[in-house]
């Protein structure tokens, strides 16, 4: 008799336990699907940069990465994204890449419209990322350009305050094996502050060899999409996994990864928001 009491109370406890999983499942579900890929981070962060000239002290950059223009992303989510990233004012404006998921030709042309929106007092800068390569690229480079948008191709953009100068490089995809860091280093002059782009954060054990930048900004882990607290996501990409989210030093580079805006795969984001990064430049001694 009493093993069947027993056995009835254990079943009843375990049909609530199941219960409650199956509530805390499908709460977890409608977070991660409509709550946190809406819930944009601002982040800031002041970064003291070793070679930065006194006229750049206090230097706003804004960061966005991973836009991933699809059907999740709308143009007027993007222009949300935009609006969010004027409020910050910022001098110049970093994209770091997959502006547009693969395979989406026909939505590039509305990429042009919210970018042309960006207000950066000096330029809006970006490099490209593995998904933009999947996609018709020159289309891409055609937009970009319409929009005022400066593309960094293995090469360099250069912000000048008086004699004082500060470039701005970014290498083309290192997952798709185009990235030449060799030109760009032939463009870069051996004196100044120098910031690299490059999609992928990986790329940070090679550019931080060349001991010429002082910092790199990079996205395209976003930072594991889906992952527990306390936790290394356990789904991460290519020359992503290293380096997946937030600051890190890099030799004497220092490196940040964002976590992008938009999403792949099942368009669900859990604990790991979308995030545009405000960066204050700071000279030394200043």
């Amino acid at each position: 008799m009493r093993n069947r009491k027993w056995l009835v109370k254990a079943r009843k406890l375990a049909r609530r336990f199941l219960g409650w999983c199956f509530l805390l499942g499908c709460c977890t579900l409608i977070y991660a699907k409509l709550i946190e890929p809406n819930w944009i981070e601002v982040n800031s962060l002041q970064l003291t940069l070793p070679h930065l000239s006194s006229e750049f002290n206090g230097y706003r950059i804004v960061q966005i990465s991973d836009i991933h223009r699809d059907r999740w992303m709308t143009p007027q989510r993007l222009g949300r994204v935009v609006r969010l990233v004027n409020q910050q004012k910022p001098d110049l404006v970093a994209i770091t890449g997959d502006l547009i998921t693969r395979h989406s030709p026909r939505l590039i042309a509305s990429l042009g419209f919210p970018l042309a929106q960006l207000t950066a007092k000096d330029q809006t800068v970006a490099v490209l990322g593995n998904h933009d390569h999947d996609n018709d690229t020159k289309a891409i480079i055609q937009v970009l350009a319409k929009s005022g948008v400066y593309l960094l191709i293995n090469n360099i953009y250069t912000l000048q305050r008086g004699s004082a100068m500060l470039y701005i490089a970014g290498v083309d995809d290192v997952g798709m094996g185009k990235d030449r860091l060799d030109l760009v280093m032939q463009q870069l002059p051996n004196e100044g502050g120098a910031i690299l782009l490059a999609h992928e954060p990986d790329f940070a054990n090679t550019s931080a060899v060349t001991e010429r930048f002082d910092l790199q900004l990079s996205g395209h882990s976003h930072g594991g999409q889906m992952r527990l607290p306390f936790f290394k996501p356990l789904v991460l990409p290519p020359w992503g996994e290293q380096y997946y989210w937030g600051k890190y030093q890099v030799g004497n580079m220092l490196l940040y990864t964002n976590r992008g805006l938009g999403m792949t795969g099942l368009h669900l984001r859990l604990f790991a928001r979308p995030e545009i990064t405000v960066f204050t430049l700071v000279a030394p001694n200043s």
